[in-house]
């Protein structure tokens, strides 16, 4: 019988907030979303930075957009409100764990989405909540 587990993802692993994190700081579950007024059950990240950029431009908070570079402390799966409802096959590498991630640095610099894109992106979720369809599975 074969013990050795699959891995899911190597990484890097990022984790886009607005929130003013410190390098060796952990982001864990149960604190309040950064897109719902409620607290979450997992911690969200991705593999990819454009993934990352919009959980960054996404957040409701008015401080500074960041982007840490993450460690999984724990075991992760695919996250089902992207991969199963919106981007089968996981393109956008996005997970979600009930374990902590380590913050292992900050990107200093990343090119944000255009107001455009970003505007777009709203107005779309914008659509999806008042229709009843912008719910997060968690």
């Amino acid at each position: 019988m074969d013990d050795k587990k699959d891995v899911l993802d190597n990484g890097p692993f990022f984790h886009g907030t607005k929130a003013e994190l410190k390098i060796g700081d952990l982001l864990e579950p149960q604190h309040l979303s950064n897109y719902q007024d409620k607290k979450s059950n997992y911690i969200y990240f991705t593999a990819t930075l454009n993934a990352a950029k919009w959980g960054a431009e996404l957040a409701t908070s008015q401080s500074k957009e960041r982007i840490y570079i993450v460690e999984p402390l724990g075991e992760f799966e695919n996250d089902p409100n992207l991969t199963d409802k919106r981007f089968p096959g996981n393109p956008t590498r996005s997970y979600r764990s009930k374990s902590p991630l380590k913050i292992i640095a900050e990107l200093g610099s990343w090119e944000r989405h255009s107001h455009e894109e970003i505007n777009h992106m709203l107005s779309s979720l914008k659509k999806l909540s008042d229709e009843g369809k912008n719910v997060i599975y968690d």
